[in-house]
């Protein structure tokens, strides 16, 4: 057994189904059915800094909407985010903020240093099943990120933050409207997600549960939790080595 093979037959991982802890058997492609993928940081590496542009493009928008110092304006992004889950919910709810003008905003960034992954478009591509994006982001953002990935036409659909009513994960109500909009059947459907507690409605729904382990400490909330079923720091190695293709 290779080690990438290693990877998916590590240790038998637990999750919650019915109220119980159950051993998780290892995955194949035969199982799945759909293919839940977070987008930022899940399907481009975070090591890229993408999320370092748009954290300080929030910065700016709070800075110039409330007249504030750029060190006022980042503990105020700071406050939102700890209270409501996004900076952008915590405006819509505290301030009133229009969230599709400063979703605009925060998403216009520079892609030139991230180059599309020739070994994740290949693994994807192999992948049987729908793939899916559920993102806490814009459609518009996903729209431009995929193209950019060369992931589009890989993507038979995405799921954002105006479909989740402008709730972010990890809040259920969102993996529920996900579900109704897409005839997922939770049994046969998998979540890949960089941020650990995103993944727990995923699995009490019934779903596999993989986290892209990121090194990136507020990803890492909740990445002990019972819910976690696979982990790997190498998405695309670790699709190519599930069994059955």
């Amino acid at each position: 057994m290779d080690q990438q093979r290693e990877l998916v037959y590590k240790d038998a991982a637990i999750m919650l189904r019915d109220g119980r802890v159950e051993f998780a058997m290892p995955l194949t492609r035969q199982e799945i059915d759909t293919w839940v993928f977070d987008l930022d940081n899940t399907l481009y590496p975070a090591t890229s800094n993408l999320f370092p542009q748009i954290s300080a493009r929030m910065g700016r928008f709070i800075a110039s909407r409330f007249g504030l110092e750029t060190e006022a304006a980042r503990a105020l992004q700071k406050q939102l985010f700890r209270a409501h889950g996004t900076t952008l919910r915590g405006l819509m709810v505290e301030h009133a903020v229009d969230p599709h003008e400063f979703m605009d905003y925060v998403h216009d960034i520079d892609l030139s240093g991230l180059a599309p992954d020739t070994a994740l478009t290949e693994a994807l591509a192999a992948l049987p099943g729908r793939k899916l994006v559920y993102t806490n982001g814009s459609r518009r953002h996903a729209d431009r990120m995929l193209g950019h990935l060369g992931l589009a036409e890989h993507v038979a659909g995405v799921f954002d933050i105006a479909d989740a009513g402008f709730i972010p994960k990890p809040d259920p109500a969102g993996y529920h409207a996900l579900i109704t909009r897409f005839g997922i059947e939770p049994r046969r459907a998998v979540m890949v997600e960089d941020m650990a507690r995103n993944l727990q409605p995923a699995a009490a729904l019934g779903m596999a549960t993989v986290l892209v382990c990121t090194g990136n400490d507020w990803a890492a909330e909740g990445a002990a939790g019972d819910w976690i079923q696979h982990r790997t720091d190498d998405l695309a190695g670790w699709l190519a080595a599930l069994p059955g293709g």
